[in-house]
C-alpha cells in the first residue's frame, strides 16, 4: 500500500519502515469525505483493556476454538490470491452471524469492477475469532470498553471512526488459513469506520500485503475494503490531497500507475486511455493533484475510488492496474497434472479455466515444441498422441491468454497469461 511516512515519496514502491512505536494507517472519516493517512501508536488499539487476546492456538473449550471454513475455492493456493476475513467482536454464539455478516460484505466488495469480472481468481477463507463479549470497543461512544479477540476499537487515537486493531493478534489467526494474501477485519458493529494498514505497519513477519478493517452492519463500509484492495494488489497510490501540501516535492516519476508527474496528457503514463469516457464519469486526462500533494502530480481522472469514498468506481487506469495485479499473483490456468516429471502419450492432460466473467475474454490454446495445434483450442483435456506427439523429447504446452479490453498496456497484457508445459516420454 501507499505510504506517507518520514518524507518517504508516496507513488514509489519504496518506503522506509516505520519504528515499531507508531503505525501510518488510512482513516476513512465518512461516506462522503476524503480518507487521509495518520499516525497512531502501536499500541492504540486495546491500550484501554489489560487483557492478553488468547493466541488461536492456545487450548481452548470446543466452543472458543476459531474455525477456518472456505466461503470461496476457486483453486489452489498457488495459483489463487487468497482473501483471509476474520471477525471480531462476534462471540461463539454469534458465529454464524459472522459468516453472514462477511458474506454481505464480500458480494458488496466483489460487485465493484474488475472484481466483479475476476472474482473466479480469489479463495475466500473464514476465520471465526471467538470474542468474550459482543461488540467492539468505542461503539457508540469512547467510553464502551469490550473485550474482543482482535482488540478492535473506534476512536482509535481520539478519531471517532478510526478503527483499530491488534495487528499481532491478526497475524496470529490469519496464519490459521491454508494461505493469506490480503485480510480483512469486519468488527461487529453498525457504526461507520475502518482503517488500512500498510505491509511497513504489519508486525515483521506479516505474509500478507495488507490488513484493511471494516465495519459489519454499516451499508457503505464495504467500500474501505474495495479501497485498500486498490492499494495491496493493484499497486495504486491515492489520489486525494491535502490542502496545504502544495507541491509534489520528488523529482521521480512516482511508480504508481495512477500518478505522473506530466501535465501534457500525451506523455502520461495512462496515454492509451486519453479521452476515453471513464465509469466514473470524467473523461481519462491529467488532473492536477493527488499522492496528498496540491500541485505538481496529476491523476487520470476527476475522482474516481481512490480518491473518495463517494465514488464507487475505479477509473480505466485503476482498473487496467487491478486486473495486472489479480494476474502478478494469480493464474486463470491451472492443472492437476504434475508439470516436474515427464508424461506419456496416451496420459490424459486436463486443464482448468478459472471461472471469469464480464471484463474478462480468455483463450486457450495448445502447443507442440512451439507450435500451435488449431484444432486443440479451447480444448480442456487433451493427449499428447491426439496432438500428434510421435515419439519422446517433445514438450506440450498449454496456454491461456486474456483478451480483456481493459487492457491496453503492453505489460500488463503480458502478465495476462500464464501457460504450463509438459515433456513427453
Amino acid at each position: 500500500m501507499a505510504v506517507l511516512a518520514g518524507g518517504a515519496n508516496p507513488g514509489t514502491a519504496e518506503a522506509a519502515t516505520p519504528p515499531q512505536q507508531a503505525r501510518h494507517v488510512e482513516y476513512f472519516p465518512g461516506p462522503g469525505a476524503e480518507p487521509r493517512r495518520v499516525t497512531v501508536p502501536a499500541d492504540a488499539p486495546m491500550g484501554r483493556i489489560a487483557h492478553r487476546a488468547p493466541a488461536p492456538t492456545d487450548t481452548a473449550p470446543e466452543g472458543a476454538r476459531p474455525a477456518v471454513r472456505p466461503l470461496q475455492r476457486t483453486g489452489p493456493v498457488s495459483g489463487r490470491l487468497d482473501l483471509v476475513v476474520m471477525g471480531d467482536g462476534y462471540t461463539a454464539d454469534e458465529q454464524d452471524e459472522f459468516a453472514a455478516d462477511a458474506e454481505e460484505k464480500l458480494d458488496a466488495i466483489f460487485g465493484v469492477e474488475p472484481y466483479r469480472s475476476y472474482r473466479g481468481l480469489f479463495n475466500v477463507w473464514l476465520v471465526g475469532a471467538v470474542s468474550a463479549e459482543s461488540g467492539v470497543s468505542g461503539d457508540p461512544t469512547a467510553d464502551v470498553v469490550k473485550d474482543t479477540a482482535l482488540g478492535s476499537a473506534f476512536f482509535c487515537d481520539g478519531l471517532e471512526r478510526l478503527l483499530c486493531v491488534d495487528t499481532d493478534a491478526v497475524t496470529r489467526y490469519a496464519g490459521l488459513a491454508p494461505d493469506a494474501d490480503v485480510v480483512f477485519v469486519v468488527a461487529n458493529s453498525a457504526k461507520y469506520g475502518g482503517a488500512g494498514y500498510s505491509t511497513p505497519d504489519l508486525p515483521p513477519g506479516s505474509p500478507f500485503h495488507g490488513v484493511a478493517t471494516m465495519s459489519s452492519d454499516n451499508d457503505r463500509s464495504y467500500l474501505i475494503g474495495a479501497h485498500e484492495l486498490g492499494h495491496s494488489i493493484g499497486g495504486l497510490a491515492d489520489e486525494y490531497q491535502y490542502a496545504g501540501y502544495g507541491a509534489y516535492p520528488y523529482a521521480e516519476e512516482p511508480a504508481a500507475a495512477n500518478l505522473t508527474l506530466q501535465r501534457d496528457p500525451a506523455a502520461a503514463k495512462w496515454h492509451r486511455w486519453l479521452g476515453v469516457q471513464d465509469p466514473t464519469g470524467s473523461v481519462v486526462g491529467t488532473y492536477e493533484g493527488g499522492g496528498y500533494y496540491e500541485t505538481g502530480i496529476h491523476r487520470p481522472t476527476d475522482t474516481s475510488l481512490m480518491r473518495t469514498l463517494a465514488s464507487t468506481e475505479f477509473n480505466v487506469v485503476g482498473r487496467e492496474a487491478m486486473i495486472a495485479g489479480f494476474y502478478a499473483d494469480a493464474d486463470a490456468l491451472t492443472s492437476r497434472v504434475p508439470t516436474a516429471g515427464p508424461v506419456s502419450r496416451d496420459r490424459p492432460l486436463t486443464v482448468r479455466l478459472a471461472r471469469l466473467t464480464g471484463l474478462a475474454d480468455l483463450r486457450l490454446t495448445w502447443y507442440v515444441d512451439g507450435r500451435e495445434v488449431p484444432w486443440a483450442a479451447g480444448a480442456r483435456t487433451v493427449t499428447p498422441r491426439a496432438l500428434g506427439v510421435r515419439g519422446h523429447g517433445h514438450r506440450v504446452t498449454a496456454t491461456v491468454t486474456d483478451g480483456t479490453t481493459a487492457l491496453r498496456d503492453p505489460a500488463a497484457r503480458a502478465r495476462a497469461a500464464n501457460s504450463l508445459t509438459w515433456s513427453v516420454r
